[in-house]
């Protein structure tokens, strides 16, 4: 680390306000000087920013780096996209608390892994697992993970019903002694500087069973939620579902109810769709959104504001599944590629497929809109192809069913090879409303999981380039303030989020027309878990022209600098963090 004067840039603050014309001084982890002129000081690192912007770090929302920040601690590719913060432990799913006992820690492990496309080998090998607490799993995370970026973590519901009711937590409700349990779990990760208690009432598995979480009766969550009302700054994240099984109006009617007169701030992402095929379920969660504001609820909707696009494969994948396709989910489970290529040669389970895709698949599923589903030469393993046309238009050729068409593919291009699913169309006006409305989420990319499905890291950038420099619907200021200040409000992070004397030394520094949202591309550097190497979804750098977290430099314009000075993030701000950990 080096003291550090950025000069000639223009700096954006985080807040929204203007930008303006300035230097700034870094002076150990702090910025220390903010004004026009300022002269190097002897040893001082000098910066010229000239036809920049100075703006704080960026703030990922919604990562799940839980786990593979474990084994990939290097966090490619978010240093050179301007990344400082993640945020972790999200949709109800975190590594802490978990059960002593080996066959609930084994439960809680295939549900993050499952749900969030995480390979379980990894999980098991480099995870220690030498605790059973969230304050516990603090110690443990800050002693063994050292990252480019600060972390601030979630508590989640899944975790806490599953370490007190292990596998009983899918089937059926919690005792009064359980509740209590739960509850007193979640204060010690409240205490121990955990951002809140996240939560889901979406997901089904692979064997169609809900999510424990929906097992939860009124009395868990109250519980619960008094708990939260107890630690200041705290907030409640909870995943409710308006594009699959549509329980998302009757979830919000739940939440509101329960939610009413309490003191702590609530996430709900997928409250607003905001895709196209949504559209007609827009204006009435927009009216329950108003609603649970005018009981005086502390509500923000979370948004995306990247169309979801992934590749499709049959290996470690939730997609079919979750799509309402557990036929084709048969061959995800297969072990080995013999097996799965058995699976989709054999002619009764093509007819079970085809079945499927007309009969149960959710309308808005890759399935049902082949026409958006991409052949390409990346997505094929052995270049057979054909490429460069839709799954519709490989299976008017063959003169067969969609479903058999996408078989052949695979049988073709190899078993391990992915089909690639065209972007879906946002509704564009509500996004930006979104984006507008100073009580909302964004920048939510899923960064850290799915990664041989998609990659979330570096989606930040469409803000800029899409929004900004393209379709000028909202100012640089404004792309920067919905990636810092707005998030760091949201998240009671008060150390971060602006250029401010005082706060944390987290910029990031850019010229606007540098900036380039890249596709993304297979790199093959992954632990596979079984002592080989396989590959994930990355993307090249923006490049921003510097990262700096904590003072020191994480992405030096070409490339990420391997400095990993991130600290662990809590709503009671780092003094009260240090102190936590140092009892």
């Amino acid at each position: 680390m080096s003291d550090m004067l950025i000069r000639n840039g223009t700096v954006i603050d985080g807040t929204g306000a203007p930008g303006f014309a300035a230097d700034v001084r870094i002076a150990g982890d702090r910025i220390v000087e903010i004004g026009k002129g300022l002269t190097a000081a002897a040893g001082e690192t000098v910066v010229d920013a000239q036809g920049c912007y100075v703006a704080p770090g960026f703030i990922e929302a919604h990562t799940h780096y839980d786990a593979p920040m474990w084994w990939q601690p290097e966090l490619d590719p978010l240093p050179g996209n301007g990344v400082t913060t993640i945020i972790s432990g999200n949709c109800g799913f975190t590594a802490a608390p978990i059960s002593r006992d080996k066959d609930a820690q084994l439960e809680m492990v295939k549900i993050f892994s499952f749900f969030e496309d995480i390979p379980l080998e990894p999980f098991l090998k480099h995870l220690p697992f030498d605790w059973h607490t969230f304050s516990e799993y603090r110690k443990s995370v800050e002693a063994r993970v050292k990252l480019p970026a600060n972390m601030a973590i979630f508590v989640g519901h899944i975790a806490l019903r599953l370490t007190v009711m292990g596998k009983d937590a899918w089937e059926r409700a919690a005792t009064k002694d359980e509740i209590a349990q739960m509850a007193a779990l979640l204060d010690d990760a409240l205490a121990a500087g955990a951002l809140g208690l996240s939560d889901n009432l979406l997901d089904h598995d692979g064997q169609n069973r809900p999510i424990p979480t929906l097992k939860a009766e009124d009395d868990e969550f109250m519980a619960l939620f008094d708990v939260l009302d107890r630690h200041p700054g705290a907030c409640y994240q909870v995943i409710i579902d308006n594009i699959m099984r549509h329980t998302g109006p009757a979830q919000t009617e739940r939440m509101t109810r329960m939610l009413k007169g309490r003191g702590f701030r609530v996430q709900i992402a997928g409250a607003i769709p905001f895709r196209e095929y949504s559209r007609e379920r827009v204006a009435p969660m927009k009216e329950r959104i108003a609603a649970m504001r005018a009981e005086g609820i502390d509500v923000w909707p979370g948004y995306a504001h990247v169309a979801l696009t992934a590749q499709i494969s049959i290996f470690k994948s939730l997609l079919f599944a979750q799509s309402n396709d557990y036929v084709w989910h048969e061959v995800v489970l297969a072990e080995t590629d013999e097996e799965k290529a058995a699976i989709l040669r054999d002619p009764d389970w093509r007819a079970r497929a085809r079945e499927t895709w007309d009969t149960k698949c959710w309308p808005m599923a890759p399935q049902n809109n082949c026409d958006r589903l991409l052949l390409t030469r990346i997505g094929s393993d052995n270049g057979t192809g054909p490429f460069d046309i839709t799954l519709q238009d490989y299976a008017e050729q063959l003169g067969v069913h969609r479903s058999d068409a996408m078989a052949e593919w695979f049988l073709a291009n190899g078993v391990r090879s992915a089909v690639r699913m065209a972007a879906d169309a946002l509704i564009e006006d509500l996004v930006v409303e979104l984006m507008n409305d100073p009580n909302t989420v964004g920048n939510i990319s899923d960064a850290g999981a799915h990664q041989q499905m998609l990659c979330g890291g570096g989606e930040n950038i469409l803000l800029f380039t899409k929004y900004v420099r393209d379709l000028k619907v909202i100012s640089v200021e404004q792309a920067v303030h919905i990636q810092t200040g707005k998030l760091a409000r949201h998240f009671n992070l008060t150390d971060i989020g602006e250029i401010k004397v005082g706060k944390r030394a987290d910029l990031t520094v850019f010229n606007l027309d540098e900036l380039q949202r890249h596709d993304m591309e297979r790199v093959y550097d992954a632990d596979d878990g079984m002592g080989g190497i396989t590959w994930r979804y990355s993307r090249p750098a923006a490049p921003m022209r510097l990262t700096v977290v904590g003072g020191e430099v994480t992405f030096d314009g070409k490339q990420a600098t391997g400095a990993k000075p991130g600290t662990w993030l809590s709503p009671q701000g780092e003094a009260e963090a240090v102190k936590i950990a140092a009892e």
